[in-house]
């Protein structure tokens, strides 16, 4: 199992790892720095590096089995040897994007209070699917969302019990895709005073980091459904 280092600290650039595992389906190691595919949000990319010199680059992350995470690596590259020791650097500036956009599209779905039907995190414009006929407002939404960065709200995570969340079904605002139980746990994602939900993703340490977002376009995807684009300005 690796243990997924981005959970405890989003910050972490960097990390010293073991190879465990290397198959063209991936390298797998004992720790990461690297976020993988889910919920929304892309695999990290980066780098993977020896001491002897040798460097692999790393072109996807992706959830493996028993909780590994698979480092996907660039076409035609020679494996790592297992028990190779090697530094994981992740590309920090295109996931310090990730992270202000997911805790920014958390923001949109505390203005706009329907259920979600889907989202997608990018680094230069992301998604929500919100099931709801109501017309949306882009200058409202945009406004209310400017007040919230600049009250510059503490955002943190925090743990519960599959029980605890059965619990408190309000918690859950995703209608397509429900949190993973089985594990014993679920990570909640807190806005202070504006959002708490469970979220596995990378998230920025307050709302005032998120910056400038703004819709850049509403479509109407069913009777039902109304997609949302926001971008950076």
């Amino acid at each position: 199992m690796t243990e997924w280092l981005f959970q405890q600290d989003a910050y972490l650039e960097r990390c010293a790892a073991r190879v465990l595992e290397a198959s063209p389906d991936g390298v797998v190691l004992d720790r990461t720095v690297f976020y993988p595919l889910g919920g929304g949000q892309p695999g990290d990319t980066g780098v993977l590096e020896a001491n002897d010199g040798r460097r692999w680059t790393v072109v996807d992350a992706r959830k493996g089995d028993g909780g590994r995470i698979l480092h996907r690596l660039a076409d035609g590259s020679a494996l790592p040897g297992p028990a190779d020791e090697v530094e994981a650097i992740v590309d920090w500036p295109r996931r310090h994007l990730h992270m202000r956009m997911h805790t920014g599209l958390h923001l949109l779905g505390s203005v706009l209070r329907f259920g979600v039907t889907g989202g997608q995190v990018a680094a230069d414009r992301s998604r929500l699917d919100f099931d709801t006929q109501d017309e949306i407002d882009a200058a409202r939404v945009n406004e209310a969302l400017q007040v919230l960065v600049e009250a510059d709200r503490p955002v943190s995570c925090r743990w519960i019990t599959d029980e605890e969340l059965d619990a408190q079904p309000e918690l859950v605002r995703t209608l397509s895709v429900q949190p993973p139980r089985g594990a014993g746990r679920i990570r909640l994602l807190e806005i202070a005073g504006v959002d708490l939900q469970p979220c596995g993703g990378t998230h920025v340490r307050s709302t005032g980091e998120v910056g400038r977002l703004v819709v850049t376009k509403v479509e109407n995807k069913g009777r039902h459904n109304k997609r949302v684009y926001v971008a950076f300005t």
